[in-house]
């Protein structure tokens, strides 16, 4: 703690002690080992100061107290005495980085904390790092945020770049409500590495808690930067929006905590892909074995079933429905290829098909014992073969099954439910 006492008369000695915890006075000098000193300042004030653990201060009521007094002696030998309990908030201290988050600032990305004369103790209980053997900047910031109160008013904020992923672009922080011309203390100091904000919070309105206590609340925000061409709009940066706020007793104005949190970015509008699925042939109606990559190809006989099965993998959202929108067979691997036969049209049994053999829906329920049922489509195909059309003679080989997905959630406009009524003929 330091205070100042205005200039005396030039006609009048005085005495000025220390109080210790026991009451005995003790005549107040420059002590570096019970961390006290005095001065005076061009106008012929003093200034005197006290370490918050010097060998005089004690705690009381949340602060750190010192008591002085002042003893005049005026030429007339009259003297007056004033004694004073000066007091400072115990501040909570924060935790200092830890040193492998201190050892990865470089020295021309520090971004200072405190001056090069503060103690390390003061320098890591506002949350900083300390370099004792540093020339310059020797209390500098190395947490991804850093934000505390002081007694006389300001809020301090530090934020780094790589408080996101990606890092974030630091010109782009900003404390909403706040500029440089409603505010003219706003100081914004940056690095290559950080951004730091000291305004008083008179800058911005204070809102009364339950408590009767004075809350001043302030965001941080930082915007990401849209490239449009034409239709598209891409960006690649990250958006950040942190909240501090500080409380204060409306008579004392002594600080009593500081709240930081952090929202995360917006969910993304669809999940990173790719989306996986699998096509599989089951041994049985059951659908509780498949065939094994080694047993293809299948054999079958013309118009045997083939109990085939669709289903989303690599996913856990409930919500997911998995539609298979049209299936097709080929006498090749090509999806492409000619000849094709239809299987499933919009989802449903191909129309043109035989009558007696058109494919069938297979129902997938919870009571089989699937986690999510909307993960999977099955459906039974009656085993053909592709034909030449001028000749109709078989043109052999194997038959390949193809279909075309999609993964749908339900809304208000969208059932995701597909209705096959089959028309009468």
């Amino acid at each position: 703690m330091e205070f100042s006492l205005p200039s005396l008369l030039a006609d009048a000695a005085f005495s000025l002690s220390i109080i210790d915890k026991n009451g005995k006075p003790h005549y107040l000098h420059n002590d570096s080992t019970c961390g006290t000193w005095i001065g005076q300042k061009p106008d012929g004030s003093l200034v005197v100061g006290s370490t918050l653990n010097g060998c005089y201060v004690r705690e009381e009521n949340g602060s750190y107290v010192v008591t002085i007094t002042l003893e005049e002696i005026l030429r007339d030998e009259e003297s007056r005495y004033h004694k004073k309990d000066l007091a400072c908030p115990i501040l909570p201290a924060m935790d200092a980085p830890s040193q492998s988050d201190c050892a990865s600032v470089l020295q021309a990305d520090r971004l200072q904390c405190g001056n090069d004369s503060v103690s390390r103790q003061l320098c890591e209980g506002l949350g900083c790092c300390f370099s004792q053997n540093a020339l310059a900047r020797r209390c500098y910031y190395g947490k991804k945020l850093t934000a505390y109160c002081t007694a006389d008013n300001y809020m301090v904020v530090a934020i780094s770049k790589d408080i996101t992923m990606p890092s974030l672009i630091l010109d782009s922080v900003k404390v909403l409500g706040v500029d440089s011309n409603s505010c003219t203390s706003l100081m914004v100091a940056t690095t290559a590495s950080f951004i730091g904000f000291q305004f008083p919070l008179s800058c911005g309105r204070a809102n009364e808690a339950v408590d009767a206590s004075m809350v001043y609340e302030y965001t941080f925000v930082a915007t990401n930067r849209v490239i449009t061409w034409q239709s598209a709009s891409v960006t690649r940066d990250s958006t950040m929006r942190v909240t501090v706020s500080c409380s204060f007793l409306r008579t004392g104005i002594v600080p009593l905590q500081v709240e930081v949190f952090t929202l995360p970015p917006p969910l993304p509008v669809s999940t990173m892909g790719p989306l996986t699925l699998e096509m599989r042939i089951a041994e049985g109606v059951q659908y509780s074995s498949y065939y094994a990559d080694e047993d293809y190809p299948i054999l079958r006989v013309l118009r045997d079933p083939v109990h085939v099965e669709v289903r989303i993998l690599q996913r856990t959202d409930p919500s997911l429905v998995l539609i298979l929108n049209n299936c097709w067979a080929t006498n090749s691997p090509e999806p492409t290829n000619f000849p094709q036969w239809p299987i499933l049209s919009n989802s449903c049994p191909f129309a043109g098909d035989n009558i007696n053999y058109l494919t069938e829906l297979v129902p997938v329920t919870s009571s089989q014992g699937i986690t999510f049922p909307t993960y999977y489509s099955r459906f039974i195909v009656s085993t053909f073969t592709f034909v030449d059309s001028n000749t109709q003679t078989a043109l052999g080989g194997s038959v390949f099954f193809h279909c075309s997905a999609s993964v749908c959630v339900p809304s208000a406009s969208e059932t995701c439910s597909v209705n096959c009524q089959r028309k009468s003929r």
